[in-house]
């Protein structure tokens, strides 16, 4: 069998849409595809694919409708298939084909998008890139490694999966803070004064949000939820000490209401120990944007999830 996988902001919690589908290779696929709706001019190809791919995929009609218009043959092996994908496959950023499958990035003129064709082999190879990208559900596992914990000081992740334009997708790459786990980050949030403007903005927004006794995440995600805009610039009071920024962040929350679209009610978030999660509603046509925050205990259990969801958030291309 093979995968698809639309990485788009239009679509459900986690921003991606997974299907599976039974041929032997990706090019079984764009030939049975060939069958279809080149080979048969009276079917609608776009029917046909939203049928097949469980909806619209963004550019993708337009290599069958040049293959029936210019009465192509179908590619008989993955070195035709990359060609004819190059020549006559309408798409605005990155295409790579090879034996093991298709990958492409464009975009729509609103957002980028990506989707990706590829076998189990390549999965099975690499099930480090391949483990969040096939994860079709809210949320990811809570669970961690138990006792004893990962060797030295331990560290968190925070990848955030946002955007405020049209450069939407790894424009913002993850950061880690070493020496630090997640039961301690609020604790280390607060003090830190060095380095802020380095910062995502919605870890700085989410420092201010943090209350001087909440121990956990989970609060301060939820006041989160409640931030007027995420596509402003940061304002240079949420820099400042602590005590500054939070008085000042919850004096905004108070006096605003989010963006016009978003559904604070919406929104999706689980606070685990090891592993904190939000998918923010963004509005009702752009869906759904991640936060996740996790350290080396989360991902000693979660190896191939962790590791690809960090690898999803700094590179479009999964298996680069």
């Amino acid at each position: 069998m093979i995968s698809f996988v639309y990485r788009t902001h239009y679509e459900g919690p986690l921003g991606k849409r997974v299907r599976r589908l039974p041929d032997d290779s990706v090019l079984h696929w764009f030939r049975r595809a060939w069958a279809a709706v080149v080979d048969e001019p009276g079917r609608d190809i776009q029917h046909w694919l939203d049928a097949e791919l469980g909806g619209p995929v963004y550019g993708l009609h337009t290599v069958f409708r040049e293959a029936r218009e210019q009465r192509l043959p179908a590619p008989r092996d993955w070195r035709e298939l990359a060609t004819v994908l190059r020549d006559h496959l309408y798409y605005e950023g990155e295409l790579r084909a090879d034996e093991h499958g298709v990958r492409v990035c464009t975009d729509d003129d609103e957002v980028e998008l990506c989707y990706f064709f590829f076998d189990d082999a390549l999965a099975g190879l690499r099930p480090e890139r391949a483990a969040y990208l096939l994860h079709e559900s809210w949320p990811l596992p809570g669970d961690a490694a138990g006792d004893p914990l990962p060797a030295g000081p331990g560290e968190t992740h925070a990848a955030f999966l946002t955007f405020y334009d049209s450069d939407s997708i790894c424009w913002q790459p993850p950061i880690t803070f070493p020496g630090v786990r997640l039961p301690d980050l609020a604790a280390h949030l607060r003090a830190a004064t060095a380095g802020l403007e380095g910062w995502p903005l919605e870890l700085v927004v989410l420092r201010a949000l943090l209350a001087p006794h909440d121990t956990g995440l989970g609060e301060a995600l939820a006041r989160c939820n409640h931030w007027p805009s995420f596509g402003e610039r940061t304002p240079s009071e949420l820099y400042g000490p602590h005590e500054t920024a939070h008085a000042y962040a919850m004096r905004v929350l108070e006096g605003g209401k989010p963006d016009r679209g978003r559904d604070p009610a919406r929104t999706l978030l689980a606070a685990d120990p090891h592993l904190a999660q939000m998918s923010m509603h963004a509005d009702d046509y752009f869906g759904h944007q991640q936060w996740f925050l996790f350290d080396d205990v989360w991902a000693a259990r979660h190896e191939h999830l962790s590791g690809s969801l960090l690898h999803y958030a700094a590179e479009w291309d999964p298996f680069c």
